[in-house]
């Protein structure tokens, strides 16, 4: 396990040099006339998560013959930076857009002003607060919240103090898994919900966080974070405790930092995402907008929950090591 966590980190990184290699900016994109020009918008411009949805995006590119041009605010709380990239977006008259909304509110009016130029949007990732979106690809994140909170509630018996560490307040998948968890804990009366925290998908906000909140509540027992890297800085926080076997706690996604803490057992689980998926299907997708063709209302991806009795299935191996052949 050691070495594929190994070749993991360096996969992942010779691929996340190809990937920066390849997706080109707005005034860089290839002269094929015949190529559909596409504008992905995604909520951050780093992170394991969105490495791989670039990746995912890339290749369908290719098949497809897309211009691709991916863009990104530095952080996922700047939601004025995204609204920006939407505006400047529609300006150029791409064939499609792909948008992963950091707030569902707040960009459904750019969102909306798509329509006056007929560029076809598809929402991935995140929906947004839009009927002019022409599907949304990704996870079910209410579903993806409650295969946290029931896993979560196996481990705890039903019982004690619990924490949740979120992203961003207002993004729709956050809202939405942290609905999921809440309404599957509901069930349960000798669970108590203690604090639900924000970090912005910052690290090392996560970590401080966390790391207050077990000293506020020395009795907590369980804790669930809502995105990678919400559990990336949980998760140290939780490690540095060592609140030993008596807690418990259930991350989202997959980078590096978690498999080792779930092979350490401070993790005890994953749901863990399609992200390559998530980037080929858009891609797909919108280029079937811009032909003009009808497509569902979504086009869903699954997330499995994923510990250390089923890391190890073929199937599961796919999705934490993307990058290993």
């Amino acid at each position: 396990m050691k070495q594929l966590l190994h070749l993991f980190k360096t996969g992942f990184a010779i691929t996340l040099l190809i990937i920066t290699a390849a997706c080109t900016g707005a005034g860089d994109l290839p002269n094929d006339e015949d190529a559909i020009v596409i504008d992905m918008i995604v909520k951050m411009n780093r992170g394991d998560y969105w490495s791989t949805i670039q990746m995912g995006a890339e290749v369908a590119a290719k098949e497809y013959n897309v211009s691709l041009n991916v863009l990104a605010p530095e952080n996922e709380n700047d939601i004025q930076g995204q609204i920006q990239l939407m505006e400047d977006s529609i300006a150029r008259r791409p064939d499609a857009i792909i948008l992963a909304a950091s707030d569902y509110e707040a960009l459904g009016q750019v969102t909306d002003r798509t329509s006056y130029y007929d560029i076809p949007v598809i929402s991935m990732d995140s929906e947004v607060a839009s009927t002019k979106v022409k599907t949304y690809v990704g996870t079910n994140n209410y579903e993806a919240g409650q295969k946290a909170a029931e896993r979560l509630m196996e481990l705890t018996g039903g019982q004690g103090d619990i924490g949740i560490v979120n992203f961003v307040q207002g993004a729709r998948n956050a809202d939405q898994r942290e609905e999921g968890f809440m309404d599957y804990a509901a069930r349960f009366p000798g669970v108590r919900i203690v604090e639900v925290l924000y970090c912005g998908s910052d690290e090392e906000l996560a970590y401080r966080l966390t790391r207050e909140m077990i000293k506020q509540h020395p009795g907590l027992t369980g804790l669930v974070s809502l995105s990678a890297e919400s559990s990336i800085g949980a998760g140290r926080a939780v490690e540095e405790a060592g609140l030993g076997s008596r807690f418990k706690m259930i991350a989202f996604d997959n980078p590096p930092e978690m498999l080792e803490l779930l092979q350490e057992e401070t993790v005890q689980a994953m749901v863990v995402q399609n992200p390559f998926n998530n980037g080929y299907m858009a891609v797909a997708a919108a280029v079937k907008a811009a032909r003009g063709e009808r497509l569902e209302d979504k086009i869903p991806t699954d997330t499995k929950l994923i510990d250390l009795d089923n890391m190890l299935w073929p199937e599961h191996q796919k999705l934490l090591f993307p990058f290993v052949k």
